[in-house]
């Protein structure tokens, strides 16, 4: 992403468009490049990109959840295609099937469920006490902080603006990681505002979903995506969507990992509004393997 020369509004325009998925047949979709993408792309663009396919093909139904397995990377080289089928239609629910391609090639399987509005029986968990996010700095604003530790090669990705900014509640030296219990808490909404747009809201909170996520299963171990040698690579994701919200409001990302092993880590994350609704839940099994 480009983002050193362009305001907030910009930024947001951007993202809106990379969103925004041609239609190029019935059921058939094409997902936007990233301006200026290099090397593999964001595995929460192609999440977000095969949501709004799907949601075009779903008329009184809300998309309640999702369960994502990557298989390959995606290359910021060429173009995402998303092929939607239309496995089930009822009077309550309705399901479809997303795959991703890219050059003939499969690179995401993505189902998608959809309930028309209803009530129903109601709790949720509690949201942790967190500082707010005026008490605390961007996550930009702490890599700036240090660098002249960043090395070369990360300098560019690291400190480039996103349309999605992040607050970290306990920052992290990802440089030179310490062991931590497996818990983190980060602020995030889009840097912008946005159309008043639910499905739109629902994709762009499917592709900051995927961010401050899989870290958290490293957190116990003196590593992190930036350790020399650390291969890092989302290898499934699940979002839940609970309530309305707004993703230009600011939201709380809880995340914590109960395990991880045999080179991946698992980790899930409840997201909430800043009044403490509970407006989504996530899972993520991920690859952290370390090559010596």
């Amino acid at each position: 992403m480009r983002g050193g020369d362009q305001s907030d509004a910009e930024l947001i325009v951007e993202l809106l468009t990379l969103l925004d998925v041609e239609e190029l047949d019935a059921d058939l979709y094409r997902g936007h490049r990233q301006p200026g993408g290099v090397g593999r792309v964001f595995g929460g663009q192609v999440i977000a990109q095969g949501l709004q396919a799907a949601q075009r093909s779903v008329e009184g139904k809300i998309a309640h959840s999702l369960h994502a397995y990557f298989m390959r990377p995606g290359s910021e080289d060429h173009p995402i295609t998303y092929r939607v089928v239309r496995d089930f239609d009822g009077g309550s629910f309705a399901t479809r099937r997303v795959i991703a391609m890219q050059r003939g090639t499969p690179i995401l399987s993505m189902s998608a469920s959809f309930q028309r509005e209803e009530g129903g029986l109601h709790h949720q968990d509690v949201m942790p006490e967190v500082p707010p996010p005026e008490d605390l700095q961007t996550e930009q604003a702490l890599r700036r902080e240090e660098i002249e530790q960043i090395p070369d090669r990360l300098r560019q990705r690291l400190l480039r603006r996103r349309p999605i900014e992040l607050r970290p509640c306990r920052p992290r030296d990802r440089l030179a990681p310490s062991a931590e219990a497996p818990v983190a808490h980060c602020w995030f909404r889009a840097i912008a505002p946005l159309p008043d747009d639910p499905a739109l809201h629902r994709a762009v909170l499917a592709y900051a979903s995927d961010m401050a996520l899989l870290g958290t299963s490293m957190l116990p171990h003196p590593v992190s995506w930036a350790t020399p040698g650390m291969q890092t690579a989302s290898l499934d994701h699940a979002l839940w969507l609970h309530e309305p919200f707004r993703a230009d409001d600011w939201l709380l990302y809880a995340t914590d990992s109960p395990w991880a092993g045999h080179a991946r880590g698992f980790n899930r994350g409840r997201i909430f509004t800043r009044d403490g609704r509970l407006v989504a839940s996530t899972a993520q099994e991920g690859l952290i393997r370390r090559r010596d």
